[in-house]
């Protein structure tokens, strides 16, 4: 039970994490009944990851499947400070995500310089970002294109501070790392991104 609350946290983790860091297509309608589908796959993905069956099993998951999940179902695995986390899956390894973040939570977390642009946001504003990420072998790459804060351009540099503020963990202090390759978990050996959903392959 532990393993798989785990494995089930990393998924999900990693799903919020790109969604603040990562421009989402046009919002759609979620629903509950979308939030189930994505919680019974994630479950099965978990379960096929511990059994590790020398069969693969590829399972498909819609933007509007995981949005809805993070929409209704996600509660407290969604970090704090992070509001309307959205996901999409733009076609040929693309991706993009969007999300409100708390930017004075980030601000004041350490002494910033008059050239610092976190010294002179505040409140909670809107970022998107989008990029290709690359999957072998279960190891993962994610390549930013670009990123905005409130609909203006933001360095790399300013995107990777809010990301590894808001995805830090007592296991991993300094957060994740966007350019940084990174272990699939439950077992995943790719994922290939269309358009509008995703396929995970184990």
């Amino acid at each position: 039970m532990h393993v798989h609350a785990r494995t089930r946290s990393r998924v999900l983790a990693a799903a919020v994490a790109l969604a603040a860091a990562t421009s989402v297509a046009a919002q759609s309608t979620y629903t509950k009944q979308d939030a189930a589908r994505f919680q019974t796959k994630l479950a099965q993905i978990v379960q096929q990851g511990t059994a590790r069956p020398a069969k693969a099993r590829a399972t498909q998951v819609t933007d509007a499947e995981v949005n809805a999940y993070l929409k209704y179902s996600a509660g407290s695995q969604v970090p704090v400070g992070v509001v309307d986390p959205q996901i999409s899956a733009l076609g040929n390894g693309r991706v993009g995500g969007r999300a409100i973040v708390d930017l004075d939570a980030v601000r004041t977390q350490k002494k910033r310089g008059w050239s610092d642009p976190l010294g002179y946001l505040t409140g909670r504003l809107p970022i998107t970002a989008t990029g290709t990420l690359t999957t072998e072998n279960g190891v993962g790459k994610f390549q930013l294109e670009s990123a905005e804060l409130s609909g203006v351009t933001i360095p790399k540099t300013v995107l990777q501070e809010l990301l590894s503020y808001y995805s830090k963990t007592p296991e991993n202090p300094a957060g994740i790392n966007m350019d940084a390759p990174f272990e699939l978990p439950a077992g995943i050996k790719e994922i290939k991104v269309g358009k509008g959903a995703a396929t995970i392959v184990q």
